[in-house]
C-alpha cells in the first residue's frame, strides 16, 4: 500500500500545528505548561518566541509548514522504499 504524497503531509503538518497550538495555548494560561518544549521550538522556527497570542499563531504556522514538509518528505520516501522492495 503506497501513501498519497500530498494526503500524508496535509495531515502531519495539521496535526503538528494542532499539537503545537494545544502546547502554546496551555501555556498562556499555566506560564510553567511545555517550557522546555517550547524553548526548543524558539530555537527552531525563526521569528518564534514564547509570548502573547500572536506567537502561538506564528508558531504553527511554522509548524504547519514543517509538518508538512516532514510529510511530505516521510510519505515519498516510504513510497520509494516500497517500490524498491516489490522489484
Amino acid at each position: 500500500m503506497r501513501f498519497c504524497v500530498r494526503t500524508t503531509a496535509l495531515t502531519i503538518g495539521v496535526m503538528w500545528a494542532f499539537i503545537f497550538f494545544a502546547v502554546a495555548g496551555a501555556q498562556q494560561v499555566w506560564p510553567t505548561y511545555g517550557v522546555a518544549f517550547l524553548e526548543l521550538m524558539d530555537g527552531l522556527y525563526p521569528g518564534y518566541a514564547p509570548g502573547g497570542f500572536g506567537s502561538v499563531i506564528m508558531g504553527s504556522l511554522y509548524a504547519l509548514v514543517d509538518g508538512a514538509i516532514g510529510g511530505a518528505v516521510f510519505a515519498w520516501l516510504y513510497n520509494r522504499l516500497l517500490g524498491k522492495r516489490d522489484a
